[in-house]
């Protein structure tokens, strides 16, 4: 194991990262990392309808087309987001586009929704779902096609194809690298979007009707963000879970990097405050009613339970992952079970939401 781990931070520093990211997916579709870690009692928790065994997930962007959902599962993640998906095949934008902000601990992507396309991806989770069964909880991540002519129908055919193999499905509007995406957070066409994803969700089998998450940018105004909260706690649009936050096309004057410039999301520890502000701001606002997966910038433990403190019911990395591979999975969780305890919690469910008030003030 100490083999491989070694082989990725080479592939870190010497490939281009689009490369790297690619080979990283093939290791871990392989299979080639296990860590004996057992994941303790305190990190066991809930999330909507599911249970965890730990609230550390990977963020949708790192197998986008379910390639190593076994992979991640067996790495210690306790979830795995998969995605984005779109309904037919395209192949994003061009290379280079992904880039490292070494200084700043960031990354810039451009993906542009590259994608197998609902089918293959289809076939491909089919698969992972028999060989490493049903211990792995699946988030499926849904886009729409570039030059779709019907976003809304893109989203509904994800529904549709994804429910029966999902534990969770995203409705992803927020990605910054797909012209006019971040407008369907506005409030009317939220509402159309969200109406008419709930209605075909509520018109299958009972069995395969899933949890329905809204993944939202961190570059909202406040004023947008309380529209969204309106829409999404409605009757007609009342989704079960939301995602805060998506990458950034902000650029803090604090970056130091030659690639601060490029266009795309930037992720990574820049995005940190920003995301987790945004955490506490829904949380407070759906009055703690709706359950949030907290990202962005995560690089520790302590990174992890403030995103907790501020209302995450779970967290996902992604950066962090590039970076530093395998070993932040467990180094993560052990900060995350010893700052539970020495805070006097018995579960992660405890702390979430609970520094709210502070992180606001700050």
């Amino acid at each position: 194991m100490n083999a491989v781990r070694a082989a990725l931070t080479v592939l870190r520093k010497h490939f281009h990262a689009d490369r790297s990211a690619r080979l990283a997916v093939f290791g871990l579709k392989l299979g080639l990392i296990r860590p004996g870690y057992q994941d303790p009692d305190i990190l066991r928790t809930q999330l909507m309808n599911m249970v965890l065994r730990n609230p550390v997930g990977i963020a949708a962007g790192f197998d986008k087309h379910g390639e190593a959902v076994c992979g991640l599962h067996l790495l210690g993640f306790g979830f795995v987001e998969v995605g984005s998906v779109t309904p037919q095949p395209q192949p994003g934008h061009s290379r280079p586009r992904v880039f490292r902000l070494y200084e700043d601990k960031a990354i810039v992507n451009r993906y542009g929704f590259n994608s197998d396309g609902h089918k293959v991806v289809y076939e491909r989770l089919k698969e992972a779902r028999q060989k490493c069964g049903e211990d792995v909880v699946l988030g499926i991540n849904l886009g729409k096609n570039k030059l779709s002519k019907d976003a809304i129908r893109d989203y509904v055919k994800g529904v549709k194809r994804f429910s029966g193999l999902a534990d969770y499905l995203v409705i992803n509007i927020s990605s910054p690298n797909t012209p006019g995406l971040r407008t369907m957070q506005n409030k009317s066409t939220l509402f159309v979007l969200l109406s008419e994803v709930l209605k075909v969700r509520s018109s299958l089998p009972l069995a395969e009707q899933r949890p329905i998450m809204v993944k939202l940018a961190p570059d909202l105004s406040d004023e947008d963000i309380q529209e969204i909260v309106t829409v999404v706690c409605s009757k007609a649009c009342a989704v079960d879970g939301l995602i805060v936050s998506n990458t950034t096309i902000e650029r803090p004057s604090s970056l130091k990097s030659i690639n601060a410039g490029q266009l795309g999301g930037l992720s990574g520890q820049p995005l940190f405050q920003r995301s987790t502000q945004l955490v506490a701001k829904v949380y407070k606002w759906t009055e703690g009613k709706i359950p949030i997966i907290g990202v962005g910038g995560i690089f520790s433990g302590r990174d992890a339970y403030n995103k907790i403190l501020a209302g995450a019911s779970a967290v996902q990395l992604y950066t962090a992952f590039i970076y530093h591979g395998p070993p932040i999975v467990i180094r993560v969780k052990q900060e995350l079970e010893e700052l539970l305890k020495a805070d006097g919690y018995d579960s992660v469910q405890q702390a979430v939401g609970k520094g709210v008030d502070q992180i606001l003030q700050s």
